[in-house]
């Protein structure tokens, strides 16, 4: 069980780019929890991964060996839903743009890393650190992509 939600339902197992596989595998699941319930559960879902994440995170980098092991993903999920936050979601037909924005903004920063989230990744450790420099990304990210939906004055027209 703890494999199946540190690797976020095995998206992390991917041979090539798991970080990216698990922040693709992560979009479908925030979309639905924002289509049912809209921003205040996805903040609750967010906050609750996390917790999660970071017991899971700990106990798998623990069994293996390896601090944030590649194949630990749950917490590019945290960082991809918090994106998901800041962009105008509601019209259907521009929802997969707009998670395809979000995804990218959020990957650029999670691979990129730059200050503080580098400092993080390599100095915070345990389950925390591997969970926190994402939700770091997720920051960047959202701050990016606030600019990108007033630059574009919501494409979307919700």
């Amino acid at each position: 069980m703890i494999t199946f939600a540190v690797t976020w339902f095995y998206s992390g197992k991917s041979p090539k780019a798991p970080g990216t596989a698990g922040s693709f595998a992560a979009l479908p699941f925030g979309w639905l929890i924002w289509a049912y319930g809209g921003n205040t559960a996805l903040i609750i879902a967010s906050i609750a991964v996390f917790a999660i994440g970071i017991w899971v995170a700990h106990l798998y980098s623990n069994m293996l060996g390896i601090h944030d092991a590649g194949e630990i993903v749950i917490d590019e999920v945290v960082g991809q839903w918090m994106c998901l936050l800041v962009v105008p979601l509601g019209a259907v037909w521009m929802d997969a743009v707009w998670l395809l924005i979000a995804f990218l903004a959020f990957r650029i920063f999670d691979v990129i890393k730059p200050w503080p989230i580098r400092w993080v990744d390599r100095r915070v450790g345990g389950g925390f650190g591997i969970m926190f420099d994402d939700v770091l990304a997720g920051v960047f990210a959202m701050i990016a992509l606030v600019g990108v939906v007033y630059l574009t004055g919501d494409l979307s027209g919700s």
